[in-house]
């Protein structure tokens, strides 16, 4: 793991998604999740929501600890820059998978890196498009049925099921997962962290 000898890292988040690609990079870290609000203005664009949102997250937990560098991040789903959120029911995942059926959208990742203790901050954004194959009601409704869609902003996860519906992508899949791990990396080695 690479920490053992640096600086104390925190996730502030309880995503298990990701967890999972911290641990894949090989970084010990520990899990701090933010309880933020995370209502922002209507009409605000997906690219400055993603990155406030985990700005506001890194921010929470940073507040409570005394030392660490802090990592958040945040996923956004846009179709014509209409921010897709998690669906409050079924019905609602039914809607948001037929609007995208056949068509591209995008996917924003804010990623935020606080050092707590020096109150340093940087934070940037990764765009992700995603098109999804013609669906048919049949295919969306299994998909519904397997649970998968009712936590995922858009009502889908591209590393589970969900891959079954997306017919092409074009940028950072790891963006769509809900962390660009190398726009971290780039934004910890600012922090004098070098994974490899």
């Amino acid at each position: 793991m690479y920490n053992n000898l640096g600086p104390r890292l925190i996730l502030a988040s309880a995503s298990p998604r990701r967890k999972e690609l911290l641990k894949q990079i090989g970084l010990d870290f520990e899990i701090i999740p933010s309880a933020i609000d995370e209502t922002l203005p209507s009409g605000t664009a997906p690219a400055v929501a993603a990155v406030k949102l985990a700005e506001n997250k890194a921010l929470d937990v940073a507040s409570r600890i005394k030392d660490g560098i802090v990592i958040a991040a945040d996923t956004v789903v846009a179709l014509d820059d209409i921010i897709l959120g998690k669906p409050k029911d079924e019905e609602e995942a039914m809607k948001m998978l037929e609007s995208l059926s056949g068509r591209w959208h995008r996917v924003f990742t804010g990623v935020a890196v606080i050092d707590s203790s020096l109150s340093r901050k940087i934070a940037d954004c990764e765009e992700s498009r995603v098109k999804f194959k013609n669906l048919s009601s049949s295919e969306i409704e299994n998909y519904i049925k397997t649970g998968e869609p009712m936590d995922k902003a858009g009502a889908y996860g591209i590393q589970g099921k969900g891959a079954l519906l997306v017919e092409k992508i074009e940028g950072c899949y790891y963006n769509i997962v809900g962390l660009p791990i190398f726009k971290l990396s780039l934004l910890l080695s600012n922090f004098g962290i070098r994974i490899l």
